[in-house]
């Protein structure tokens, strides 16, 4: 038999230090003839304490879209070493401090699967049994067959803030603490306890692409600390109207998960519902194909009808996710659907927030544009819905995505320019009002601008202009309007990073990249001032 090789895997070298590589090659070296056997004895002895409340197993009040086992068995002829995992994503709990859920694919059903966690790379000792969500898809149309995918979750509660973990997830068959498996180990990193400076990142309507994998890549190079999805995610539903006559091809999901693990197997990556998210072919509201694929913090108004709302705070930042289909006057299918229920949980959210000392910034993103002059324009059930809410409670940044460029407004206060905000420039919220970014430049079809509008941004700055556009209204017309507040406008591929500092001058500093790099828009946000 071969001897095996025992230096470090490329993959694994690049996140370890001099003193651990070290260490890596001395206990490889000196224990790889041992290793299986004692990672069994670790795992059996429940990993030390790494984790102090893990859990799996079923998933409470399962969309009927999917069905949940623990371990479903595999094929007979195929063997679970054959069937890799792929498309790691992760997202936070509730608590960023102390959970967060890995999720993964794999081609095939296997038996048991898991996720091994531990503090060091070579020391992943605990185990926690994963959840199986196996989505069927039926054939819609003549030239689609019906689909099977199966989504695994791990939920990891009792972590330790501002700890790094590494993490392998594998079944029978396929142990990520066998030496030959260890290039497959992931790592992430909890929230801190208390607050300190940190980055973000955010965009939009990402889809499958080479500019999409090029934002990623860039978005790497922030080391944000999670990222936010404002939703149309992958696009497998091509046309975005929430009906089944749309069309629909469910296999560009692994092609899209498989895109984006290269960020989201270490960055949290926390989505909310887009309109071409409303896959009609799942349930309650098309939403089933989202509870299958994504583990969210599930503690919004109604998580099982909702799975792209709810809140997290992380340092000094309160983040709350929303789904706009539920009040879109362009889009109407999932109108309404809530009863009102969206509305009033955030109102509770955003004052609870505002009456929490440790919170200094609240950031709320969603798909629809409030606020753009872009394609499709802004509406107005977001508008009539939420606007008030975000007036009173003073919201310091909203994100949205839909329209698949990048503007933002100057501060807006009672629907009017509250205070112009040109680049480079700093505003206070409970002075001047809020920014709306659009940032849908992640990586689909971009849009442009109307006749005659010009793209205004870092470097290529234009005077002020009025810019003729609409709103849509609950008739689902395009209300003319003529505004004022586009500040920053870019039709090139690009996405959000915001660097939050914390202490006695908090801030928000907001930049917005395009794919190579370059700095299109940087402004800043600071209260009180």
């Amino acid at each position: 038999m071969d001897t095996p090789d025992v230096g470090i895997p490329e993959q694994l070298a690049s996140r370890l230090s001099m003193p651990e590589q070290h260490a890596y090659l001395r206990g490889r070296f000196s224990r790889r003839r041992v290793l299986a056997g004692a990672f069994a004895t670790a795992g059996a002895a429940g990993g030390a304490g790494l984790l102090t409340g893990s859990s799996g197993g079923a998933h409470e009040g399962a969309p009927s879209a999917y069905r949940v086992s623990a371990a479903p068995s595999a094929p007979a002829r195929v063997a679970g070493s054959l069937v890799a995992p792929f498309g790691r994503h992760l997202a936070f709990g509730a608590d960023p401090r102390t959970q967060m859920r890995i999720s993964w694919q794999v081609p095939l059903a296997v038996k048991s699967p898991f996720v091994r966690v531990g503090l060091k790379p070579w020391e992943l000792g605990e185990k926690v049994t994963a959840e199986v969500r196996d989505l069927h898809t039926p054939a819609l149309s003549k030239k689609l067959p019906a689909v099977e995918q199966y989504y695994l979750h791990a939920a990891l509660d009792g972590l330790r803030p501002g700890t790094t973990y590494y993490y392998g997830v594998g079944h029978d068959g396929f142990d990520p603490a066998s030496p030959e498996r260890l290039g497959t180990v992931g790592t992430f990193r909890t929230a801190p306890e208390r607050a300190e400076k940190f980055t973000f990142t955010a965009f939009g309507d990402q889809g499958v692409s080479y500019h999409a994998l090029a934002n990623d890549q860039v978005i790497l190079g922030q080391n944000p600390a999670f990222h936010l999805h404002a939703g149309d995610i992958c696009y497998a539903d091509t046309t975005g109207h929430g009906k089944e006559s749309d069309t629909y091809d469910a296999r560009v999901w692994d092609t899209f998960l498989a895109q984006t693990e290269c960020v989201a197997k270490s960055v949290p990556w926390m989505v909310t519902t887009g309109n071409h998210d409303m896959e009609a072919w799942y349930s309650p509201n098309g939403y089933g194909g989202q509870s299958a694929r994504w583990s969210l913090p599930g503690n919004g108004f109604d998580p099982k009808a909702a799975p792209g709302v709810y809140s997290f705070r992380y340092g000094n930042v309160g983040v709350v996710a929303l789904d706009a289909n539920d009040v879109s006057y362009e889009i109407p299918a999932n109108r309404g659907y809530s009863q009102g229920r969206q509305t009033a949980w955030l109102d509770r959210r955003l004052r609870a927030l505002r009456a929490d000392p440790s919170v200094d910034f609240v950031v709320v993103f969603f798909h629809h544009c409030a606020y753009s002059t872009s394609t499709h324009a802004s509406d107005g059930g977001v508008r009539d819905a939420w606007l008030p809410l975000f007036t009173e409670h003073q919201v310091d940044l909203v994100i949205n995505g839909h329209n698949h460029v990048y503007e933002r407004t100057d501060a807006i206060k009672g629907g009017q320019v509250g205070k112009p905000v040109p680049v480079g420039a700093s505003t206070d919220p409970t002075r001047d009002g809020i920014v709306y970014v659009t940032a849908g430049g992640a990586g689909k079809d971009l849009y442009g601008f109307g006749p005659g509008v010009k793209d205004s941004y870092e470097g290529n700055v234009h005077d002020r202009e009025s810019i003729a556009t609409f709103r849509w209204t609950k008739s689902r017309a395009a209300d003319p309007d003529t505004v004022e507040w586009s500040r920053v406008r870019y039709t090139g591929f690009s996405f959000l990073a915001v660097e939050v500092t914390s202490g006695a001058h908090p801030r928000l500093s907001v930049s917005a990249l395009a794919e190579n790099g370059e700095r299109v828009d940087h402004f800043e946000v600071v209260r009180g001032t």
